[in-house]
């Protein structure tokens, strides 16, 4: 029998969708947060495998499969590099003191009535500038959890304005992973995806911040200061703060402004950083050498922030974390999950499986909205059962990106519902690596706080609603609508 022409089954297509899901459930049973660093990955290899064998099944062989590998690792090369130099951005602007100025300064401007309101506010800003919820969450956000906490308010609530403001700075910043890999995996410019984000992302934190605005006004009580005191307090006792290193973020969208592409404008972020170190902080880059004259204290110092972790020592041992960074090699497993994610996703294209579920999947769209909404579902789906917002965002990616060209739509509609839907709904779910990572570093269970991270509820449903309506949605046949 002729197997080249064969048709795939749907039932066959789903086969390794299904094993991967099983598999990352038992990962994340057995492993925990810790899936992340190795189990989920070894996971997409196993999952690829058996679509690699569906493929020689239906008269692919192993040129092909590698070449559909090759293929979709490269869309995302750019991606993985600019993870790199986020890593070591964050390590040069820790030590230099930006990030601890941020959090510093933001947290004069508390009161129990915007208290909520500003959480959102500063955890977006710092998201921004460090281009990661994770670690905003983790650290700023635990330090707001703790001045909720004595304020009486209820920690889901905080938690929930604490999500909220991360997740919108990490979906716009340049800086972030996410925003990196949906602007790769619909082949778009990185900023003119950021700008075309704004059209839904705007008028959802604007509708969130008026919601925790409004239960601010409603919570009666005084704050405590001590919280805020013990923070700045620790802060100020290890670095110089002073308002001359906002010039570092300042420069850095300066450079963004004049539509430098990323890989520079954050190698450029990440120099700056480094001389703003050695200028404001000597007492810090002689702390983490240890010895030696100062030119070789400062290369050592800057230099480790760049590639490895940098933990700076602080007398309140409850916001060390506040002060740590992991550099370049914070990174790697993120990257290795891209990495070996793209290597499914070629694995299932080569084998003609994502197009045989988009073309289930698609029976039902009969426009723009109906496809967007399919799209936002994938995504949803996929951070449900897949239990990883890359896989979410990868997977759907690759499914939709010709569907949306036949739609003739440009790519940035696909790369924001990508983001819309895939990055900010994976905090959602309890088993999902980041719904589990951001209840482990709060101390709050993702069911109690899911219901509160209204921007990320309202995100998906405003790209829906977008689309239905026809709101700027950005068509090739378009001569008047440009993605430049």
């Amino acid at each position: 029998m002729n197997t080249k022409s064969k048709t795939i089954s749907l039932w066959e297509s789903l086969i390794p969708i299904f094993l991967l899901i099983i598999l990352l459930s038992v990962n994340a049973i057995v492993f925990g947060d810790g899936a992340i660093e190795g189990a989920n990955q070894f996971s997409l290899l196993i999952a690829a495998a058996i679509g690699g064998l569906i493929a020689l099944r239906y008269g692919k062989n192993w040129d092909d499969l590698q070449k559909g590998i090759v293929e979709s690792i490269g869309t995302a090369m750019p991606s993985m590099l600019i993870l790199l130099l986020i890593g070591s951005l964050a390590g040069t602007w820790m030590i230099s003191g930006v990030v601890p100025a941020m959090i510093y300064y933001g947290l004069e401007f508390l009161n129990p009535k915007l208290f909520l309101m500003l959480s959102v506010v500063i955890c977006a800003i710092v998201s921004v500038v460090t281009g990661s919820s994770w670690s905003t969450i983790a650290t700023i956000g635990v330090a707001l959890l703790g001045v909720g906490n004595a304020m009486e308010y209820n920690n889901a609530i905080v938690a929930g304005a604490i999500i909220s403001g991360a997740y919108f700075g990490d979906k716009i910043s340049p800086l972030s992973d996410t925003t990196n890999l949906a602007s790769a995996m619909a082949e778009v410019d990185l900023f003119v995806h950021i700008r075309y984000m704004m059209y839904t992302t705007v008028p959802s934190i604007i509708i969130t911040l008026l919601i925790f605005l409004a239960i601010g006004f409603n919570k009666e009580g005084e704050i405590n200061p001590e919280s805020i005191r013990e923070v700045q307090t620790a802060i100020k006792a290890t670095f110089t703060i002073t308002p001359w290193l906002f010039l570092v973020p300042i420069l850095l969208f300066v450079i963004i402004s004049k539509k430098v592409p990323a890989l520079p404008a954050i190698f450029a972020g990440t120099l700056i950083g480094g001389v703003f170190a050695i200028i404001f902080q000597p007492q810090i880059i002689q702390q983490i050498s240890g010895s030696g004259s100062y030119m070789q204290a400062c290369y050592h110092t800057v230099m480790q922030s760049i590639f490895t972790d940098i933990s700076i020592p602080v007398q309140n041992k409850n916001i060390q974390d506040l002060l740590s960074t992991g550099g370049m090699a914070g990174m790697l497993n993120t990257i290795w999950l891209i990495l070996t994610a793209m290597v499914f996703s070629g694995v299932l294209e080569t084998a003609g499986i994502l197009h045989k579920i988009t073309e289930t999947m698609l029976k039902a769209v009969s426009s723009t909205g109906s496809l967007v909404t399919t799209t936002v579902a994938s995504c949803g789906f996929l951070n449900l059962t897949a239990s990883d917002q890359y896989i979410s965002i990868v997977v759907t990616g690759r499914m939709f990106s010709e569907s949306y060209k036949d739609q003739h739509l440009k790519p940035e509609v696909l790369s924001r519902t990508l983001e819309d839907a895939g990055t900010v709904t994976s905090v959602l779910v309890p088993w999902n690596t980041c719904g589990a990572a951001q209840a482990g570093a709060l101390g709050v269970a993702t069911v109690a706080f899911a219901p509160f991270c209204f921007f990320n509820i309202i995100s998906p449903i405003m790209t829906i609603a977008v689309a239905y309506l026809n709101i700027k949605i950005r068509k090739t046949t378009d001569p008047a609508v440009k993605s430049a």
